[in-house]
C-alpha cells in the first residue's frame, strides 16, 4: 500500500523550488515557485493583505507528489471569479462567509494547474485535504479558481461543485502576419482595426516591445507609475508592491514582455505580459497620458503581433471585457470548483450554478456568432 499524506505550508519558502516545480508547477509562469515566492517576499500577500498562504503539499511514500497554491482569505478581492453575492447571501442568512480557503494564484485571472500533480489520486487527495482544512479551521468553504478543464472534471467524483465562467482569448490559426489574421475578419471589422491601429500609433511617439535584459530598472520605475494609476482607480489601492516588480525582474525577466509607449524619450503608457510555453498572458496596463486607442494597441494588438512573430498559439488578455470581441478575442470557457461547508448553502449554490452554466453556454454561443470573423469562418 502506498502512503499518501498532505501537509500545510504557511509559506512557499517551506519547500525547495525544485520540489514544487517538479510536480509540474513550472509549466505555467504563475504557479512556478519563483512567482509565488515573489508575491510573498514582496509583501503583496501575507500579513495585512487578506491573503494568508496555506499551501498544500502531498507526499506519496514520503516523496513530494503534488502541490496546490492555497490561501486563507478574509475578503473576496483579487480573485476575478466573483462570489461577493454568495457572501452577502450567506451573511444575510446568519452565517460567516469569511474566512474561506482559496486555491488560486493571487490577483491572476489565468487558467493553469491548481491541483498540481500528474497523479489523479493525488489531485483528489489535495481536494479532500482542502475540505478537511476548511472543516478543522471553521472556514465556510473552499474555492479552486481558474483551474484546468481536466481538474474541473473531478467535480464528478467529489463533493465539489463545478462553475463555468468566460474570458476572451485570441487563437493563432497559423497566421504569418497581422494582416494574415485580419484577412479572416469581416471587411467592416478589418477596416475598423486598421483605422484604430493607425490612430493609436499617431500619438506622437514610438512603441517598443522589450523582453529579458532589454527591460531596465528605469522601465520598471515607469511601469510602477502606470500600475499605481490603474490600481488606484480600479481597486482603491494596488495589489502588488513595488518590491514585487524588482523580484520579477530578478527571477523572471525572461518570462516578461513589456510594451512601452514613449513620447519625447519618456514612457507615457505600458502593458506587462508574461510568457508561457505556448501562450502570452496580458496582465497589467497603465498610463500617465490619455491617447485614443492606445490601450487597445498596447494590450491587444501588440500581444497578437508578438504571438504571431514567435509562433505562440494563444493570447489571454485577462478577465472580462466584451470590447475584446471586436478585436478578434473570442469567448472561452474558464473553470472553478467550490465546496461549501453548510449543506443548505451548498444545495442553494448548486442550483444557482446549474442555471448559470446554461446561461454562460448560451451567451458564449451568441457572442461567438456576433464575433468579427467572416461568416462561415467562425472560431470555436
Amino acid at each position: 500500500m502506498n502512503e499518501l499524506t498532505v501537509s500545510v505550508l504557511p509559506a512557499i519558502s517551506g519547500i525547495e523550488p525544485a520540489l514544487w516545480d517538479g510536480c509540474g508547477a513550472a509549466s505555467n509562469p504563475f504557479t512556478a515557485h519563483r512567482f509565488l515566492s515573489a508575491l510573498e517576499t514582496s509583501g503583496s500577500v501575507g500579513q495585512g493583505t487578506g491573503w494568508h498562504p496555506s499551501h498544500l503539499v502531498a507526499r506519496l511514500d514520503g516523496a513530494v507528489a503534488g502541490v496546490a497554491p492555497c490561501y486563507i482569505k478574509t475578503h473576496s478581492q483579487g480573485e476575478y471569479i466573483f462570489d461577493h453575492a454568495w457572501a452577502q447571501a450567506y451573511e444575510r442568512a446568519g452565517g460567516e462567509y469569511y474566512p474561506k480557503l482559496q486555491c488560486a494564484v493571487p490577483f491572476t485571472p489565468v487558467t493553469g494547474p491548481r491541483l498540481i500533480s500528474d497523479n489523479r489520486a493525488v489531485q483528489g487527495a489535495l481536494l479532500q485535504a482542502m475540505a478537511q482544512v476548511a472543516k478543522q479551521g471553521g472556514l465556510s468553504g473552499v474555492h479552486v479558481t481558474f483551474c484546468t478543464e481536466a481538474e474541473a472534471e473531478l467535480a464528478e467524483v467529489t463533493d465539489y461543485l463545478p462553475r463555468a465562467t468566460e474570458q476572451f482569448h485570441w487563437l493563432n490559426r497559423g497566421y504569418r502576419s497581422f494582416d494574415d489574421f485580419l484577412a479572416d475578419l469581416s471587411s467592416r471589422k478589418r477596416k475598423a482595426i486598421r483605422k484604430e491601429r493607425e490612430r493609436a500609433q499617431a500619438f506622437g511617439g514610438t512603441i517598443r516591445s522589450l523582453r529579458g535584459d532589454e527591460i531596465l530598472p528605469a522601465h520598471w520605475d515607469a511601469f510602477w507609475r502606470f500600475y499605481q494609476d490603474t490600481g488606484g482607480r480600479k481597486w482603491g489601492r494596488p495589489y502588488l508592491t513595488r518590491r514585487f516588480f524588482d523580484l520579477l525582474h530578478e527571477t523572471m525577466r525572461d518570462d516578461c514582455m513589456l510594451v512601452l509607449a514613449e513620447r519625447e524619450g519618456r514612457p507615457i503608457a505600458g502593458a506587462l505580459n508574461l510568457l508561457g510555453p505556448d501562450t502570452i498572458y496580458g496582465r497589467y496596463w497603465g498610463c500617465i497620458e490619455d491617447h485614443p486607442f492606445l490601450h487597445f494597441e498596447l494590450c491587444y494588438h501588440r500581444a497578437i503581433d508578438w504571438a504571431i512573430e514567435h509562433g505562440l498559439s494563444r493570447v489571454e488578455a485577462g478577465a472580462q471585457g466584451e470590447h475584446k470581441l471586436a478585436r478578434g478575442y473570442l469567448p472561452t470557457q474558464t473553470h472553478s470548483l467550490h465546496w461549501l461547508a453548510d449543506q443548505g448553502f451548498h444545495d442553494a449554490i448548486d442550483d444557482y450554478l446549474r442555471r448559470e452554466r446554461a446561461a454562460i453556454s448560451q451567451e458564449m454561443a451568441l457572442l461567438t456568432e456576433l464575433g468579427p470573423f467572416r461568416r462561415g469562418d467562425r472560431q470555436a
